[in-house]
C-alpha cells in the first residue's frame, strides 16, 4: 500500500490528540511547508504538521521500502527542525511497519516517538 493512503489516519490520530492548525499533504487540507537541501535542491515536504502545546509538530507515514535514504534524511531534518523549535517529530507506523519503524529510529538516531496507527 502506498504511504498516501495512510494520511488520513494520521489527520484523524492527530485530531484525536488535540493537535489544532493541521495541515496535511492531501486534498482538503492546507499543504504544509517544504524545506529544501541546499546541497542538491532535495524538496522535503511532511505529511501532515498539527500545533500541539503551542509547537508545530511533524506527523510522517512510516512504512517499509527499499529506498531507505531518502527518508532517513527526510526523518533526521524534520527532527531537527522540531527540536530547534521545542516540537516533536512522531513516525506514524501502520499495522506490520511498527518493528520497521522502531529499529530505524535506533539504526539512525532519530529523535522520533513512534507510534502505531491503524
Amino acid at each position: 500500500m502506498e504511504k498516501e493512503a495512510f494520511i488520513p489516519l494520521v489527520v484523524k490520530w492527530a485530531k484525536s490528540h488535540g493537535f489544532k492548525e493541521i495541515q496535511a499533504n492531501m486534498e482538503g487540507y492546507e499543504t504544509p511547508k517544504s524545506y529544501e537541501r541546499a546541497a542538491d535542491n532535495t524538496r522535503f515536504t511532511p505529511d501532515v504538521t498539527g500545533v500541539n502545546m503551542f509547537n508545530r509538530h511533524y506527523l510522517e507515514v512510516c512504512i517499509k521500502t527499499d529506498q531507505m535514504r531518502g527518508h532517513i534524511s527526510k526523518w533526521k531534518l524534520l527532527s531537527e527542525l522540531a527540536g530547534m523549535k521545542g516540537a516533536k517529530l512522531y513516525l506514524m507506523a501502520p499495522r506490520g511497519h511498527v518493528r520497521f519503524a522502531r529499529e530505524a529510529v535506533d539504526q539512525y538516531n532519530i529523535p522520533a516517538e513512534v507510534v502505531k496507527i491503524d
